[in-house]
């Protein structure tokens, strides 16, 4: 748990929970808004083959739960935390005017 604190800059053990609950929630939260998402694109998973409606429905997920994150994060009081996290992991799948690393 301490390197875990050490590389994420926190310092107490409280503010570790609230990260945790807030990436098990934000996961759930993700997969709730793509059911509509995806309906509301015309995907259904009744009337699409499952080998087309899943992979995109996933692949639809990873931009709803970046949205999402720092939004639940400021929620419980880690905004701060869920923005730079955010920032650095668009920036390491490519988004390099985002976020510069040092």
């Amino acid at each position: 748990m301490n390197k875990l604190k050490q590389r994420w800059g926190i310092t107490s053990n409280f503010q570790l929970i609230l990260i945790f609950i807030v990436f098990s929630i934000n996961g759930s939260f993700a997969t709730w808004i793509a059911k509509p998402v995806t309906e509301f694109v015309g995907l259904n998973s009744e009337t699409t083959n499952p080998w087309i409606f899943w992979p995109l429905r996933i692949l639809l997920i990873f931009p709803i739960y970046q949205i999402t994150l720092p939004i639940v994060g400021f929620l419980f009081g880690q905004h701060k935390f869920f923005w730079n996290f955010t920032k650095k992991m668009l920036y390491r799948i490519g988004f390099k005017n985002i976020y510069k690393e040092n």
